[in-house]
């Protein structure tokens, strides 16, 4: 009983900031006695902390606790073909250390290398010890697959897809990893702290080197079966296939991803331009070739919203990624090419986070786990 009313005044400095005792007492139903014992046992295990006093009126001030941020720390990881990103948080989920550095590596040992490296350095730069860090959660393309170690349909990272590769991130990283597809932190991120607060079932999409689709239900992340939910880059698109072998990029990421606005591009005679970026660029300054190129991707873009609209019904459609990011340019043609194919058009945004989309999506996955690993851990050093 001690530890449930412990986890219930927890909770509620979690859920509503910080509070005196009367106001804990009175949101959770316990007596102000209980309440009083449970916060002394939870400052004792540095799970809650005074933060100052406050009057309400005439009498004796009262003491304002809140949860411990210092108690534990978070970090995430974005794994992109083109950036590593890393974010360290506090357990009040703020960020108290951050890095970006160019992805060169040409191999999968290299990375897992290179990620332990910039882990070491972000932890560093926080002031902590890497055993300070409760969880660490990586976003990776791919599909991770707990039965072979690996993760599958990553082929813009060398090496990705081998069998034992998810041992080799816990090997380098410690125990607490959670290894999660970038597209699916991406929605967590923006349902959390982006476009999609407060909406229970959206979509977000990213376009950039690849494609891909996070999916959100009932306000859950929803993986599917197998984990793949969302790996939209498989829906079947020129078909039928130039042959019968099983590709291991999909047909449509070869339609819409940043490679693609570069080809169609060239394709209209526009061929000094060297990334999706410039193409963009030019279209924003009228350019009458690059804007061609980006109406022929938006409308590229409109088969994948129109086929999910018609599978999953969102209530949103948000738009993120180097190329879906976009929107000024994208929102126009897309709209149009939809009103000429479908009548169900639901709502499509632009993303809020930007590229701060996966990490915000990890730290949130990882301070779920944390908070409950660090009030575990201080139960243990006291009963131990």
């Amino acid at each position: 009983m001690r530890e449930l009313n412990q986890r219930a005044v927890l909770d509620r400095l979690r859920a509503a900031g910080p509070a005196t005792r009367p106001q804990v007492a009175k949101d959770t139903g316990l007596s102000k006695p209980t309440v009083g014992q449970a916060l002394l046992d939870l400052e004792r295990r540095h799970l809650v902390r005074e933060i100052g006093r406050t009057s309400t009126g005439p009498g004796r001030s009262a003491v304002v606790y809140e949860e411990n941020p210092a108690a534990g720390h978070v970090l995430g990881v974005d794994i992109g073909r083109e950036r590593i990103r890393l974010e360290v948080a506090d357990l009040a989920g703020t960020v108290v250390s951050r890095m970006d550095e160019r992805n060169r590596c040409r191999s999968a040992r290299s990375l897992v290398q290179t990620v332990r490296e910039l882990a070491d350095q972000t932890v560093a730069a926080a002031g902590i010890g890497f055993g300070d860090v409760v969880t660490k959660v990586v976003g990776s393309p791919g599909v991770p697959d707990p039965r072979t170690g690996a993760l599958h349909h990553a082929p813009n990272l060398p090496g990705w897809g081998r069998r034992g590769l998810l041992e080799d991130l816990g090997g380098a990283l410690g125990p607490g990893l959670v290894v999660e597809n970038d597209a699916n932190l991406a929605a967590v991120g923006e349902l959390t702290g982006g476009a999609a607060r407060g909406v229970d079932t959206f979509v977000c999409i990213t376009v950039g080197t690849g494609i891909g689709m996070g999916i959100i239900v009932n306000g859950q992340l929803f993986r599917g079966a197998h984990g793949a939910a969302g790996e939209i880059s498989f829906l079947p698109y020129g078909w039928p296939p130039k042959d019968s072998t099983p590709p291991e990029r999909g047909m449509l990421e070869d339609e819409v991803s940043g490679h693609s606005v570069v080809q169609k591009a060239h394709r209209q005679g526009l061929v000094s331009v060297k990334s999706a970026k410039e193409v963009f660029e030019l279209a924003r300054n009228g350019d009458r070739i690059a804007v061609q190129a980006v109406t022929e991707e938006a409308r590229q873009l409109a088969f994948v919203v129109g086929a999910v609209a018609a599978v999953i019904d969102p209530d949103l459609v948000v738009l993120g990624g180097g190329i879906g990011s976009n929107t000024d340019l994208l929102a126009e043609p897309l709209e149009a090419a939809l009103r000429s194919t479908t009548p169900l058009r639901p709502k499509i945004v632009a993303g809020e986070l930007g590229d701060a989309a996966v990490l915000t999506g990890a730290i949130s996955v990882g301070l779920g786990s944390a908070r409950e690993v660090v009030f575990e851990r201080a139960l243990a050093r006291k009963t131990s």
